[in-house]
């Protein structure tokens, strides 16, 4: 993940799929979904592919897929699913605060 510009204010995402998978296209479609809806400032979303690149998830202790870590700001959170669960994953991300629509 590039740091390039970034601020301290910027919410850094990772999103760790297993290739097409169907819970993986629901997890990207939600995600993207939810922060077009909530629009925060500065965003920065890697997907990492598991089948692609294995030692990325090993090394992060990746054991299930889709897996959404929140990098930054600090603490680091994770979420485990399809992303369907929009209060969970607002709560993660801490956007309660965000302005809405």
């Amino acid at each position: 993940m590039s740091s390039r510009g970034s601020s301290p204010n910027t919410l850094k995402l990772r999103l760790y799929v297993a290739g097409a998978s169907p819970n993986s296209a629901a997890a990207i479609s939600n995600l993207r979904a939810l922060l077009e809806y909530h629009s925060p400032n500065s965003v920065e979303l890697e997907l990492v592919d598991v089948l692609v690149r294995p030692e990325d998830g090993l090394s992060a202790g990746i054991l299930v897929t889709p897996t959404m870590v929140k990098v930054a700001p600090l603490p680091e959170r994770r979420i485990v699913g399809n992303l369907r669960d929009t209060a969970a994953l607002i709560s993660v991300l801490g956007l309660n605060e965000a302005k809405r629509g």
